[in-house]
């Protein structure tokens, strides 16, 4: 097997001089972002991103959770935490009790936006990590993508999506101001300039890879996590290698759910990420929610942007 060298680290010069060159947008006319492989980030996130898909090393027992956002991550965390410490016989630690999700499970780019230490060091590879990110699967690092390592991602309807995403921005870009016109958070998220974004693209490539790699990511549903939270869930727990015993599964969905986690002391109050506030992560979690704000006008353009960019795919949300 011919010795093939690991891709040279870039330096702090190489990474400033790329991000005063990458194209920018004003995001809601609040936020600056800058557009680096194809999607839009905060500057800030952008480092981070580089150092991750450069230095990274996988363990084939690592467990990466990954979404673009307002999708049910929150959830995802919880529910993909609470198996694994099932399966660590802290079964009887009510351990969400004493932070919130984002702290036991770090979102990897934004972690740089911490408030606190977390218990985990994502480069140290001397035991199982488990991980999150908003990264697209085109960035991620070669040795995560080549290991065993196992990928849960999560997408939601686009519609529900973008009002999640509304509610969220207007509660940390615009406290105590007039929402942010709908219609053009619609059109941003469209056009996919937006945190993240474009969403589309960014779910079919997990889409698109679930299909070829069916045992290295697992590609959930919001909508059908709802509808079918026990078959769901189990299927996480399964795919992790951490199939439930009899009762275990009723036990986690009562610990995750969306009403007992917003009402925990942790998540009611405080901040894990600086001008965050915990709160922010939960709302109402609903499907079909978008019906009570988006006018016959916005589903149809997002309708329209679905059938060209997902549903060519085969993928329907």
């Amino acid at each position: 097997m011919p010795n093939i060298s690991p891709s040279p680290t870039p330096t702090c010069n190489d990474v400033e001089k790329s991000l005063n060159d990458l194209p920018k947008a004003r995001f809601w006319e609040a936020m600056d972002i800058c557009k680096w492989e194809g999607y839009w980030f905060e500057p800030g996130l952008v480092k981070p991103a580089i150092t991750f898909r450069s230095t990274f090393q996988a363990r084939n027992d690592d467990v990466l959770l990954a979404s673009t956002m307002k999708t049910g991550t929150t959830w995802l965390k919880s529910l993909s935490f609470c198996i694994i410490q099932n399966r660590q016989n802290h079964k009887h630690d009510d351990i969400l009790t004493t932070e919130n999700p984002h702290f036991h499970v770090p979102t990897i780019e934004s972690m740089i936006y911490s408030t606190k230490p977390t218990k985990i060091d994502i480069y140290d590879a001397s035991s199982p990590r488990l991980l999150h990110t908003h990264l697209p699967y085109s960035v991620l690092p070669d040795p995560l993508k080549e290991s065993q390592c196992k990928i849960v991602y999560i997408a939601r309807n686009p519609k529900d999506t973008v009002v999640s995403i509304w509610h969220f921005f207007n509660s940390i870009l615009r406290p105590n101001q007039d929402p942010f016109p709908l219609e053009k958070a619609v059109d941003c998220f469209c056009s996919g300039v937006h945190q993240y974004g474009p969403f589309f693209e960014h779910v079919t490539e997990y889409w698109l890879e679930s299909q070829k790699r069916p045992e290295k990511i697992l590609f959930l549903k919001y909508e059908e996590m709802k509808k079918d939270p026990k078959g769901e869930v189990s299927k996480i727990a399964e795919f992790l290698g951490r199939p439930f015993g009899d009762g275990e599964v009723d036990e986690i969905l009562w610990r995750c759910s969306l009403d007992r986690l917003k009402n925990l002391e942790v998540n009611k109050n405080g901040s894990i990420l600086y001008n965050v506030p915990n709160i922010c992560f939960f709302r109402k979690g609903e499907v079909g929610d978008w019906k009570n704000y988006l006018t016959p006008e916005m589903e149809e353009r997002i309708n329209q942007t679905s059938r060209s960019k997902l549903e060519a795919f085969g993928l329907f949300l």
